[in-house]
């Protein structure tokens, strides 16, 4: 009998997707090239907004902004940054499918952003950058060997609090 590779979605599984955005400051951006059809994969500077949804700054510049300018769908790919030894297959990742939008830079967004990336003062004001919010639809969990876990936005994103 084949056994099915994808487990019940628990609180540990939302526990640790959410460890895994909130601790993010780098991503593997997945993007669908508009002149050949062919993903394109690049690395880019990610972070969480309130809602716990990833916030990337990208330069329009970048061939992965042209390819969500002219297709919002997206892929990102989250590494478990405190997973430095061992075999790095058994290390938690999140793969979230995610449509991208340009958001609006406001003074708290700007500023928080500089709070986790002070580096990125140097470019953050040139005009060609902007604010993209990932939008999940999906994601897929891997928790490490025989831990996966497929998940709602709600799973990722931050519980509402009262």
């Amino acid at each position: 009998m084949k056994q099915e590779p994808i487990r019940p979605t628990d609180d540990e599984a939302r526990a640790l997707a959410r460890r895994l955005l909130s601790g993010m400051r780098h991503a593997v951006l997945g993007s669908i090239d508009p002149e050949t059809g062919i993903p394109l994969v690049t690395r880019i500077a990610v972070q969480t907004d309130d809602d716990g949804a990833p916030v990337a700054l990208l330069s329009r510049l970048a061939a992965h902004t042209r390819a969500l300018l002219a297709d919002t769908r997206a892929g990102l790919l989250v590494l478990d940054d405190e997973a430095v030894k061992g075999d790095a297959m058994t290390h938690a990742r999140l793969s979230i499918l995610a449509r991208a939008e340009q958001i609006e830079t406001t003074p708290a967004l700007r500023d928080g952003w500089l709070v986790h990336d002070p580096k990125a003062k140097v470019y953050i004001d040139l005009p060609d950058f902007r604010f993209w919010r990932l939008v999940p639809e999906s994601g897929l969990l891997n928790g490490g060997f025989g831990r996966a876990f497929r998940l709602t936005p709600d799973d990722m994103l931050k519980t509402p609090t009262a």
